[in-house]
């Protein structure tokens, strides 16, 4: 058992990375998806189920956890581990991005933030340190520094006074953090879309020597051009021997080619999010099962893939459970899509351990690119 929290690259193919986490709770491979379980529970899964997709490492989410059940109930419970039955490393959020897009009304300082509760408008505070204790409280193995979020596009000046306050928040986290054997704290790099802030942020971040760096504010409206011109900006800035993890991203083609720029860890709630609205990631492309030439269908999404989710159920009844408002509709999909995100790191990391990951690229672009099955 591994009684630290490390970081080992074990191969490179261009700026690709292949690495590995070591911690007491276990290994995460990378490059790494994270499926997020926002309250305690990754959305119409199984946790066994998500762990048999493949998935090292989950994320939970503070702002909904501090709210409901709360830190301090959960920590009386055993932690966040023992209570939802996942003895496997967890990462959870700051909260940060939450209070900014959740709460109509908030107040935000050199302090931290108050904020009114989206549940029941009760009334909240959250400093750097605040952020720390919830995350210490609710067990995490990885934990985020707490940092303000912009929408963009924002103005300039507004984007460098967010960026700023980040990095002395960082610094209040680091405190606050402490030292816990075992368990890590990553920083996360601010700016916007403006590269020189960025930069700016990531030397700030650095000279902290924490245990891993974030790029956040990203998927937030901007087009992907503008996401990729960020980690092109930021990773050269960033210490080589340290994870490097992008918040929030994103779809396949978003996490493929972020891969091809250096990045090792994703997390985003489309695989989910996406199944309970109808829609399959395969690796022919998307499939939206809604659409009326799928109800006599009865081929399964994909006969080759190891899913049962998506090789053992027909296109018509996926899209008669999906037309019908069925909960196994959304679960079925969910299933199929955490595979066929996990599935796709797998791929990943092996065509890095190969060097060829140009190759595999570009043939897993093509293959989205030519489609879904002819239609009977």
């Amino acid at each position: 058992m591994h009684t630290e929290f490390k970081f080992q690259l074990l191969k490179t193919d261009g700026k690709a990375r292949r690495g590995e986490i070591t911690m007491p709770r276990g290994s995460i491979r990378t490059p790494a998806f994270m499926p997020v379980g926002t309250v305690g529970t990754v959305k119409a899964m199984y946790l066994d189920q998500v762990r048999e997709t493949g998935a090292d490492i989950i994320l939970g989410n503070t702002y909904h956890l501090m709210l409901r059940p709360g830190p301090e109930r959960i920590a009386r419970l055993g932690g966040l581990h023992e209570l939802i039955r996942w003895q496997h490393p967890i990462l959870t959020d700051s909260g940060g991005f939450q209070v900014m897009s959740l709460s109509a009304l908030r107040k935000l300082d050199e302090k931290g933030v108050t904020f009114k509760s989206f549940l029941d408008g009760s009334m909240h505070h959250m400093s750097p340190e605040r952020s720390m204790e919830i995350q210490g409280l609710l067990g995490s193995d990885i934990q985020m520094q707490l940092d303000e979020c912009l929408a963009l596009p924002a103005e300039p000046k507004e984007i460098e006074r967010a960026m700023e306050m980040s990095v002395r928040w960082a610094e209040r986290c680091k405190v606050a953090f402490g030292s816990q054997p075992g368990k890590a704290m990553f920083g996360i790099v601010q700016g916007g879309d403006q590269p020189e802030l960025r930069v700016k942020s990531a030397e700030a971040l650095r000279a902290l020597d924490l245990k891993g760096y974030a790029i956040g504010g990203l998927a937030v409206g901007e087009p992907q051009n503008v996401m990729l011109e960020m980690i092109d900006t930021v990773n050269p800035h960033l210490p080589a021997e340290k994870p490097r993890y992008l918040m929030g991203v994103g779809t396949p083609d978003d996490i493929i080619k972020s891969v091809a720029r250096g990045i090792d860890m994703f997390d985003c709630v489309m695989p989910t999010r996406s199944g309970r609205h109808g829609l399959a990631f395969t690796r022919r492309g998307k499939v939206n099962i809604r659409n009326a030439r799928h109800a006599e269908d009865m081929r399964p999404l994909d006969e080759e893939s190891s899913c049962p989710a998506a090789r053992d159920y027909s296109r018509a009844y996926l899209h008669h459970l999906v037309r019908s408002g069925e909960a196994l509709g959304g679960m079925l999909l969910s299933w199929n899509n955490l595979s066929y995100y996990q599935d796709l790191m797998s791929g990943i990391r092996k065509a890095i351990e190969e060097q060829r990951f140009a190759d595999f690229m570009a043939e897993t672009r093509e293959s989205w690119a030519r489609g879904d099955l002819e239609p009977v």
